[in-house]
């Protein structure tokens, strides 16, 4: 099969050059367009499936221009604009005339490939023919019980709740889910919760009809008309307005849409993931998330643990990640030194997998040996590993103190330090604390 093809309309010859060397690398045939007349010739030519847009002056609302002249022609391209000058109107203006997606410079290459593969997907692409997606690494205890259950909760078609810490791969399971599950020859169309103003709600989650609005020159289908027979996840549910989640109850219950505009409802066939990193229950309580939601959407609930809590996976997490960046370098790099390894195994990683993913590939970046010592660590992480080091030597004096104070009675400990008793057990065996001390 022949690579994606994208057009990339950017009139600043350097950025346009750095974004089709990232593109090229991941498989895609990149065309680029250093002026509107090019676009416009270029996707005439037909026999494009995503085109970016970015700015030809300083006034990033000249994007738009093209987005509209290419609506005119195609309503279901995926469209991405590329803004300099970002602004809350900007941002409802390019939604509203039609982009799929919105990047501010300067832009997140992971997001913006990320978003890609998934766009593509739209237009039959599956994941694993643009070879971006992630395999699920670790052979932890945890992650061999997750990736069992992941398979038969794939295979049963009920909603799933995906919690856990940013950077733990939620979005990675909601893929794993729809590759594996019936639905996979159906679109997977993610929607970020926490992106989205209230103020566009219904028109980008359920679409509009022509006339609806100021702008709406046509009828537009919203994402879960274009998830039809396969799947939707919203990312970041936790951050969704009370507005936005009766809508999504209403829609999980009905399984109908209401486009704005429109006069009567539309039928839908999705299945719905959702992911969070925030504590739901906590949110119920707080009266900031809807009891009804939640039950809908907590029918299988998978919970990713943070790369802390999972250390034996980091050797098989450097290897696979190693191999990668090798290919992508051109390197041959081996592995870390003793000294570096140690040090990768003390650090608590809060930003989990993905900041061990974005640590390897910052260090590829000026690397000149086979293997990785302590010194090619950038040094922004050597400093916050520093940093670490001191914070956790001061919990750990502060632990002592309470319990010596409090005569090893581990419940009064446990009060005056505002834990649980189990929080406390979990700090005394990471400090190795005991009685006898």
């Amino acid at each position: 099969m022949n690579n994606p093809a994208i057009l990339i309309a950017e009139g600043d010859e350097i950025l346009c050059k750095d974004l089709k060397g990232r593109l090229f690398h991941h498989g895609f045939e990149v065309i680029e367009a250093l002026d509107q007349t090019s676009v416009l010739r270029f996707f005439q030519a037909g026999n494009l499936d995503l085109v970016i847009i970015g700015s030809f002056g300083d006034n990033s609302m000249d994007g738009l221009k093209t987005v509209a002249q290419i609506r005119r022609q195609d309503r279901e391209v995926p469209l991405f604009l590329i803004a300099r000058n970002s602004s809350e109107a900007l941002v409802i203006a390019a939604l509203r005339a039609g982009v799929t997606d919105y990047f501010k410079w300067p832009v997140s290459y992971e997001e913006l490939i990320a978003s890609v593969n998934r766009n593509l997907s739209y237009h039959k692409r599956s994941l694993s023919e643009t070879g971006i997606n992630e395999p699920m690494i670790g052979d932890s205890a945890a992650m061999r019980e997750i990736k069992a259950y992941l398979i038969n909760v794939a295979t049963t078609d009920c909603t799933v709740l995906i919690t856990g810490e940013t950077g733990t791969g939620k979005e990675l399971v909601a893929e794993l889910i729809h590759q594996n599950s019936p639905r996979h020859k159906k679109p997977l169309v993610c929607i970020n919760c926490a992106a989205l103003p209230e103020s566009l709600v219904e028109s980008e989650m359920f679409g509009y009809e022509r006339g609806a609005f100021t702008g709406a020159v046509a009828s537009k289908r919203g994402k879960f008309e274009l998830a039809e027979g396969g799947t939707v996840f919203l990312d970041e549910i936790g951050d969704m307005s009370p507005y936005a989640q009766m809508k999504i109850l209403r829609t999980t219950e009905k399984k109908e849409v209401c486009r704005l505009g429109g006069k009567g409802a539309i039928p839908i066939n999705v299945r719905v993931i959702g992911a969070t990193n925030s504590d739901l229950e906590q949110l119920m309580e707080k009266g900031n998330f809807r009891k009804d939601l939640y039950y809908r959407l907590n029918v299988a609930r998978i919970h990713l643990p943070p790369l802390r809590d999972r250390k034996e996976d980091i050797p098989s997490l450097l290897k696979h990640y190693i191999s990668k960046f090798n290919q992508r370098f051109g390197r041959e790099v081996e592995g870390f030194t003793e000294e570096a390894l140690d040090l990768l195994f003390r650090y608590d990683w809060p930003g989990n997998v993905r900041e061990l993913k974005n640590l390897i590939e910052a260090t590829f970046i000026n690397l000149s040996s086979w293997k990785i010592a302590l010194m090619d660590l950038p040094k922004t992480f050597q400093r916050r590993f520093e940093e670490t080091e001191w914070l956790q030597e001061k919990e750990r004096d502060r632990v002592l103190s309470v319990l010596f104070a409090t005569k090893w009675n581990k419940s009064k400990a446990a009060q005056k330090l505002h834990w649980s008793r189990m929080t406390l057990y979990r700090k005394m065996a990471k400090y190795h604390i005991s009685s006898s001390q």
